[in-house]
């Protein structure tokens, strides 16, 4: 089959926007999409006027993904069912733990928290459904970004801008690096108390049907010295992966 060539530069372009949350220019497009400035000007242009990109007009122009696009998206995310699965699970793991427990997916270098489910007696978080937290101290986002395949999760490492949360917080892609490795090692996360000194989180990834990483699930508390987190942290990785498997994934040699 004959694939469109200006149809194939428009996906690619906006793809390339919607991984720049800073934006990018006409002439970083053409370079990195090696496109001729012509067609990458009509394209860009069509695109604004649709609403799927955003133009900044300062001194340069830069161009980030439009309010169009992101409607598109949350729509394909509305017609997706696995909230109304992962949702009651959420609720009952939550009294199981006693513990708030949340669902997260990756927005670029943050981690936005789609779902929470509370115990009888909650302790008070700051997260809401809808907010977002860096995706480098949060054992959400860890989770995610340690299963995310590794072209992906070097660009989103190249945009992170560390800042120190708490005494604890990883400040560096190296030391981010090495703790990924660890997460993938031990198929949890903990953010150590890196986004709030006096909370502890606990982390795990949660696949789709077909392989990928859709988004993790954690258990949250005050920190507790005396807690098992190794234990807690098996127990959020049998619950991520039995969500992913009622979700469709098959891991492999299973």
């Amino acid at each position: 089959m004959k694939l469109n060539r200006t149809t194939q530069r428009t996906v690619e372009i906006l793809k390339l926007v919607s991984k720049n949350p800073e934006g990018i220019t006409l002439d970083e497009i053409c370079e990195k999409l090696k496109l001729p400035k012509t067609s990458a000007y009509d394209i860009v242009t069509t695109l604004a006027e649709m609403g799927m990109v955003n133009v900044d007009r300062g001194a340069r122009q830069r161009y980030t993904i439009g309010l169009t696009a992101y409607r598109i998206g949350v729509n394909y995310t509305n017609n997706l069912d696995f909230i109304s699965i992962i949702e009651p699970e959420l609720r009952s793991f939550a009294k199981q733990l006693g513990k708030t427990v949340f669902f997260g997916v990756r927005s670029d270098h943050e981690v936005v928290y789609i779902c929470k489910s509370e115990p009888e007696n909650p302790i008070i978080t700051t997260a809401t459904v809808g907010s977002k937290n860096p995706i480098y101290c949060t054992s959400l986002g860890k989770a995610i970004l340690a299963y995310t395949d590794e072209e992906t999760t070097k660009q989103v490492a190249g945009r992170i801008r560390f800042h120190k949360k708490t005494d604890n917080t990883i400040t560096d892609k190296e030391s981010l690096t090495a703790e990924l490795d660890k997460v993938r090692r031990q198929g949890y996360a903990l953010d150590a108390r890196e986004l709030e000194d006096h909370m502890e989180c606990v982390g795990a990834p949660v696949f789709g049907a077909d392989g990928n990483v859709l988004g993790a699930i954690s258990a949250s508390s005050l920190y507790k010295p005396t807690e098992d987190y190794e234990r807690l942290g098996q127990q959020v990785a049998e619950k991520a992966m039995e969500l992913s498997k009622l979700l469709g994934y098959l891991k492999q040699g299973t």
